[in-house]
């Protein structure tokens, strides 16, 4: 069955890094374009970045440029978020979700959270 996992959410100080991963299993990673999501408390589920199955090239919100990189490594059916420079802000539950437009799919997995306090 499909099956998407994410690790690496924990607590960290304002100013650090955090590498999030989600192993993904049960369909044809490599044709999925990879998304991170957050949701922080009482806000609405924010995507973050993306990562695009023709040619792995990347888009970003505008909140994250710069201090956010999504990576995928198609053999080990991986997507990474490398979180640098945190701020408080960053706070919030992290979901990887895999998607593809045809045929519809779209998976998503349980979440890691993040919290970014000193």
């Amino acid at each position: 069955q499909v099956q998407l996992v994410e690790s690496g959410g924990g607590l960290v100080q304002p100013g650090g890094s955090l590498r999030l991963s989600c192993v993904a299993s049960g369909f044809t990673f490599s044709a999925f374009r990879m998304r991170w999501y957050r949701q922080a408390p009482g806000k609405e589920r924010e995507l973050v970045a993306t990562v695009f199955s023709t040619d792995s090239s990347t888009s970003y919100a505008d909140s994250v440029k710069g201090r956010f990189t999504i990576s995928r490594d198609n053999a080990k059916n991986t997507v990474y978020l490398q979180m640098n420079s945190l701020k408080l802000e960053d706070t919030a539950v992290y979901y990887c979700s895999a998607y593809r437009r045809i045929p519809l799919r779209d998976y998503w997995g349980q979440g890691t959270q993040v919290t970014v306090s000193s």
